[in-house]
């Protein structure tokens, strides 16, 4: 059917829907729509009588299905109003007679419109069940989903969700996505299903749901799919009470120019900027000062002459020349009148300390802040935040401690205790940061913003991002896929017990708690998922200092039988490939091992082997091309003292990084106390290593791969 033709059949039958106050379509009327997006049912007809149930039923070959039909039952299976393999005149009549009576006496003011007859679906052991769908996700927008169906749809919950629309490659990437995608490809002695038909049963169902925003859901389920097609057993078409509000946005231009003047500022004034130790304004001064940040520091005080050894001014209008950024230290009700000062002055960055607004009930005050930012082009970072580091440029804008060890991690956090946490990990662990953000109740700047920037931004290697919700699901998604095939984006989403309890209409709408598309679509926007906020840090610290693998082939060397079956479990749990090992590397490895050690792979050298085992065995892993990758287990042992071992390894890294041969390196310590200086003499190097624990230089190691190959730096990429 012809695109515009298509269009105004859907649109009409939509607003006729609406016209007569309903929000879900009758099976006949969503067959109007599977008709005109080319998704495939099986034959069916609308019997409005008992002697047309059966004139029906005798044109189809072979048994039928019976279903009420009423805008008034949603849920046909609970009102009794489905019968499966009904065949013959007699068995028609009756069975057309008994869902009748049912649907009156589940709803008796239901309006009965008819009985839906339809050809009987294949079954048996070629036959799979499974359900297509789409929903509206507050956060992401249209969201198209697949998974088993029937009724193990809501018991197993093994569905998947991509962005609508999708094309072809990303539908059938959905197949293989679920927990039992090797069912559809064939199991004990049943044929595969036709992948194309049921991709494509996707594909239209996500072009659907993009073409009409006003539809809020689309269930199909039952899918029969079968090695000959793939056929919606029932469809479920359910409007939305209303459309979706426009969210105001900015172009990348205008998020580049006004985070450069935010992220890189030559002057900086500071609302609210006191004398008293102990005030918010005092601190952040001091902070901007003593952090030797060298552009103007202007103090705005109606009530003082000097702070701190420099003019303070009335009003930031009084301030001379140009100011790149506003820093607020006042209570939240005088901040709208400050900020019309700031809008009028031309500041274009405004960073809200004071909190007070959304988080507090008062969402009218921050509405009105936005709208005062909005209309005089000031963009606004918080409010209800603890401030922000640009470490590269000495500014800690901020009332709480400073940090200045200068890097490639840019950090970011939705809370200011979370804040605190990432600045104390990265001072435990000397992690040079670019910057830290706070963003608080993001009433205007975003994750999008400092995405777009950080991205950009060619001190920065690595960005994590602690938040509790996005404000816009695909403006993140664009700047994800934007940065990160430059760089590695890890995320820590707060909340992930699903909010997808509440009431819906339809299976895929049940299914589609927040965790569960969060999780999917990060994963397709190549954004790395970290499961606590320690690895959120731990991912951000090591990522910069691995290298990018150039192949799969994964090698553990280990002096502990003990923890190369660790290591092996914390490869295949982070989706990470052993190499097997071709038998001219596995005699080469057992040239320097004792007999009663193992080759293989993990290659076990045995605990009492001096340093030259080990050393030997780290360069024939490093001087193989086939070798991609190197995990080492190390035993504590007199032998091979933690110092010794992280000496050597760093050297022979060193030495191979020299040649232009580098490649990922990881190490698990296992030993007494002085492991721990070992480990960090190592990840000094440049090689991550821990100790006390075999599964963290893995997920490490795993974040990396996940990185590369959503970058499609190792092929097979998002």
């Amino acid at each position: 059917m012809p695109a515009d033709d298509r269009s105004e059949r859907v649109r009409a039958l939509l607003d006729s829907v609406r016209a007569e106050g309903r929000t879900s379509l009758t099976a006949p009327e969503s067959k109007i729509l599977a008709n005109a997006y080319g998704i495939a049912v099986p034959g069916e007809e609308l019997a409005r009588d008992v002697d047309e149930a059966v004139a029906h039923a005798a044109r189809f070959d072979g048994p039928v299905v019976l279903k009420i039909v009423s805008p008034d039952i949603l849920h046909k299976t609970e009102a009794g109003g489905v019968v499966v393999g009904v065949e013959g005149a007699e068995d028609v009549r009756a069975a057309f007679h008994r869902i009748v009576d049912n649907a009156r006496a589940y709803a008796p003011t239901a309006r009965l419109d008819g009985v839906q007859v339809q050809e009987l679906l294949p079954s048996g052991t070629d036959a799979r069940e499974v359900i297509v769908g789409a929903v509206t996700d507050p956060t992401f927008g249209k969201v198209v989903a697949f998974g088993l169906g029937g009724v193990l749809v809501e018991v197993l919950k093994d569905v998947t969700f991509r962005l609508a629309p999708v094309d072809v490659d990303e539908a059938a990437s959905m197949l293989d996505s679920i927990a039992a995608a090797e069912i559809l490809r064939g199991v004990r002695g049943a044929q595969p299903v036709d992948r194309g038909a049921l991709a494509e049963q996707i594909r239209r169902v996500s072009q659907l749901v993009t073409d009409f925003p006003e539809i809020a859901e689309v269930d199909l389920n039952p899918v029969i799919a079968t090695p000959r097609g793939a056929l919606a057993a029932d469809v479920r078409v359910i409007l939305g009470d209303r459309a979706p509000e426009e969210r105001h946005t900015y172009t990348r231009a205008e998020m580049l120019a006004s985070m450069r003047r935010l992220m890189q500022p030559r002057s900086v004034a500071v609302i609210g900027a006191s004398n008293e130790p102990g005030k918010i304004g005092n601190s952040v001064m001091r902070n901007l000062i003593d952090g030797g940040f060298a552009g103007e520091i202007h103090p705005v005080n109606p009530r003082a002459d000097d702070i701190l050894g420099r003019k303070a001014y009335k009003s930031v209008t009084d301030v001379p020349g140009e100011v790149d950024v506003a820093v607020f230290a006042i209570p939240a009700a005088f901040v709208a009148k400050a900020l019309e000062d700031v809008g009028r002055k031309g500041i274009p960055n405004a960073v809200l300390i004071p909190s007070g607004f959304a988080e507090t009930g008062e969402q009218a005050l921050q509405d009105e802040i936005v709208a005062i930012g909005r209309r005089h082009g000031v963009r606004l970072l918080g409010p209800n935040i603890y401030g922000y580091y640009s470490t590269w440029q000495d500014l800690c804008a901020t009332f709480c401690t400073p940090y200045d060890v200068k890097g490639g991690v840019a950090l970011t956090s939705q809370s200011g205790g979370i804040g605190m946490a990432i600045l104390g990990f990265a001072r435990t662990t000397k992690t040079g940061v670019s910057a830290i953000v706070g963003l608080g109740n993001k009433s205007d700047l975003d994750e999008d913003d400092l995405l777009t920037w950080f991205g950009e931004d060619p001190r920065t290697q690595c960005i994590a991002m602690h938040l509790e919700d996005l404000k816009d699901g695909r403006a993140f998604v664009e700047a994800a896929r934007a940065t990160v095939p430059k760089k590695p984006v890890v995320v820590l989403k707060a909340g992930r017990t699903a909010a997808g309890a509440r009431a819906a209409g339809s299976h895929t709408g049940a299914l589609a708690g927040d965790d569960a598309v969060y999780d999917d679509v990060l994963r397709q926007a190549g954004v790395i998922r970290a499961p606590g906020l320690n690895e959120m840090l731990e991912y951000a610290r090591a990522l910069p200092v691995l290298p990018t693998p150039r192949g799969d082939n994964v090698v553990i060397i280990t002096g502990a039988g003990g923890s190369g079956v660790l290591l092996s479990d914390a490869v295949t749990d982070n989706g990470l490939r052993l190499m097997e090992i071709p038998p001219d590397l596995d005699a080469a490895f057992r040239a320097f091992i004792p007999p009663f050690g193992a080759a293989g792979n993990p290659v076990d050298i045995t605990g009492g082997e001096p340093p030259s085992t080990y050393e030997a065995t780290i360069r024939l892993g490093l001087e193989d091309p086939r070798v991609h990758a190197l995990v080492l287990g190390y035993w504590h042992t007199i032998v091979t003292p933690p110092m010794v071992f992280a000496e050597l390894t760093a050297r022979v890294v060193a030495e191979f990084r020299a040649r232009g041969i580098d490649k990922p390196v990881v190490a698990s310590l296992a030993g007494d106390v002085e492991v721990e200086e070992a480990s960090q003499y190592l990840f000094d190097r440049e090689v991550v290593a821990y100790p006390y624990t075999t599964e963290r230089p893995v997920e490490v190691l795993g974040a990396k791969y996940r990185w590369a190959r959503a970058a499609g730096l190792l092929g097979g990429g998002r």
